[in-house]
Parts: structure tokens; sequence; C-alpha cells
């Protein structure tokens, strides 16, 4: 859905789009998270838990937002969704 407003045209989908972050591993360099279909890190850190934690208050700032949060093997570990509603 498209909106005309004031001569500038607002995709309402992508506005209420869920946004999801991965938390992974950076190789030997700690850990980092991607906004999925990006390719540069949105926060990087020796920490996992510095890194969630700083991925989490990003993401409280999106309409509707998830992060995934991996293990060290890659396999899924936990995914939190906000707002809390959402779940």
């Amino acid at each position: 859905m498209f909106c005309i407003f004031i001569g500038i045209i607002i995709n309402i989908n992508a506005m209420t789009e869920r946004k999801v972050y991965h938390v992974t591993t950076n190789g030997n360099l700690g850990w980092k998270s991607m906004l999925e279909s990006s390719c540069r890190a949105a926060v990087m850190g020796l920490s996992k838990e510095d890194v969630v934690n700083r991925t989490i208050e990003m993401a409280k700032h999106h309409v509707k937002c998830s992060v995934i949060i991996h293990k060290h093997d890659g396999s899924i570990e936990e995914e939190k969704s906000f707002p809390r509603s959402s779940n």
C-alpha cells in the first residue's frame, strides 16, 4: 500500500515490516549483529552479552523487530520479539 502525503510517496508496508537482527560469532573477533538483508554489522563486540544487549536496545526503536540469538555453532539459541505483544 502506498500513500501520497504532500507530494511524498510513502510505502506503508515498509514502515510496518518486521526487522530481524541476527547475533552471530564474528570469527576470532567476538560477536556481531546484522540486520537481515544487510551486509554490514549493526553492532560488534568481544562479548556476546554486550552485543545482544546493544542489539535489543536498537530493536526497541522499531515498530516491529526480532532479535535472533545464535549459539557459537550457528544454531538458534533464542528469539526475542519487540514490542513484547508481537511474540
